[in-house]
Parts: structure tokens; C-alpha cells; sequence
């Protein structure tokens, strides 16, 4: 018995390094998918798109293994928060790589020698900034049952969405060029795959509150904002 319940542990223990890596992932496609943006880099962009099958699989990975130890133990009390949790965080790193895929395909479409626009794309770089660094610290909160590193969250979640908004009404005021007004739509699209990321970041930080409190919340929502 006392074997049994220690590779049940070192199980667990496993299930939460793949789910946390496959954040790890998440962050180098959104590096990469960034890039592309800047540079115009179809190259790149392929990359990303390509490697998107990684992130898939280790969500399947994670999942698969979960419902067997979920099929040969019976967690109780803080472990089965964790496995809870961890289905949901798998869940939202697919959903995050799925964004940043979202990204790449843009590129093509914007052209490859799309007009620019130096204050939509500093917008547009400063959002994927805080992007990457609410998946890091979300990934981080998570790793250490950091109830209030995952709360704060939501501080730079908030300045996402106002960047979000201000790409939106700076697209709509780029001028009458059709090629600058086209890629401007784009970089609008580009903008709200970023800030979707920014809001499962958020929920990856709602999980682990849930998993040191025992108790589940939204962190914010139309009749609770943040």
C-alpha cells in the first residue's frame, strides 16, 4: 500500500511538471509568433504553426494520464484539487498555443511587405510583452501555491485589454490607404488573440487560488470586475 500511494504521488508530481512545461511552450510560440509579426516573417510564422502539434500532444498527454490515475486511485482533500486544476491549465496552455497559431496565420495574410504603422506595433509589441509575462507568472504562481501572485494577475491583465482597445481605435484612424488600412485590421486581430491570452493566463492564476483555497472563483466577470 505504501508503495502504491508513493507512485501515486510521483505520478501526480509528473502530470504537474508536463502540464507546467507545456506553458514553457506556450511562451516560445508566442516569442516566435511575435517576431514573425514584427519582422514579417512568413518563415517563422510557419514555425510556429508547425510546432503547435507539440502543445497538442502534450495536452492530450497530460489528459490521458490524468483519467488513467484517476482510474487506479482515488484523490481526496488537496490532491484532488490539483488534478482538477491541472485538466483546466492543460486545457487553457492548448488554447493559448491555438492563439498564438491564430497569430501566424495572420501573417500571410497581411502580405509580405505590408505597410506599418510605429505606434500600432509598439501597441501590439507591448501587449505581447505582458502577455508572455502573465503566462510566466502564471505558470510561476501555480508551481509555488502563490495565491496572490496569481491576483495579480488581473493588474496586468487590465492594461492588455486598454491596449486592446487603443489598437482597435488607432486601426480605425490609420487613414485611407487600402493596404495600411487592411494590415491595421490584421494587427486588430492580432491584438485580441493576445489579449485572449492574457485572459486564460488569468484563468490559470483562478486555479490556483482554487487549489490554496479550496474554494473557486472568478477573479473577474460582468458583475464582479476587477
Amino acid at each position: 500500500m505504501q508503495e502504491t500511494r508513493s507512485n501515486y504521488r510521483e505520478a501526480l508530481k509528473s502530470l504537474e511538471r508536463q502540464t507546467l512545461e507545456a506553458l514553457d511552450m506556450v511562451v516560445q510560440a508566442l516569442d516566435r509568433a511575435l517576431e514573425a509579426v514584427s519582422y514579417q516573417d512568413v518563415e517563422l510564422a510557419g514555425m510556429v504553426v508547425a510546432d503547435d502539434d507539440r502543445i497538442d500532444g502534450r495536452y492530450l498527454e497530460v489528459h490521458q494520464g490524468i483519467l488513467s490515475l484517476l482510474a487506479l486511485q482515488t484523490p481526496v482533500a488537496t490532491d484532488l484539487r490539483i488534478v482538477a486544476a491541472l485538466l483546466h491549465v492543460i486545457r487553457h496552455a492548448e488554447r493559448m498555443g491555438d492563439q498564438c497559431v491564430n497569430i501566424a496565420k495572420l501573417l500571410p495574410l497581411s502580405g509580405y511587405e505590408a505597410p506599418k504603422d510605429k505606434d500600432l506595433l509598439d501597441a501590439i509589441e507591448r501587449m505581447g510583452q505582458l502577455a508572455r509575462s502573465q503566462v510566466s507568472q502564471a505558470k510561476q504562481a501555480f508551481a509555488e501555491r502563490n495565491a496572490d501572485l496569481a491576483y495579480d494577475l488581473l493588474r496586468q491583465d487590465a492594461e492588455i485589454n486598454q491596449l486592446n482597445i487603443d489598437i482597435f481605435n488607432r486601426a480605425l484612424a490609420i487613414g485611407d490607404d487600402i493596404e495600411t488600412r487592411e494590415w491595421a485590421m490584421h494587427m486588430i486581430l492580432v491584438a485580441r488573440c493576445l489579449e485572449r491570452i492574457g485572459d486564460n493566463a488569468v484563468d490559470i492564476g483562478e486555479q490556483t487560488a482554487f487549489v490554496v483555497t479550496g474554494l473557486f472563483r472568478e477573479f473577474a466577470d460582468a458583475s464582479h470586475p476587477g
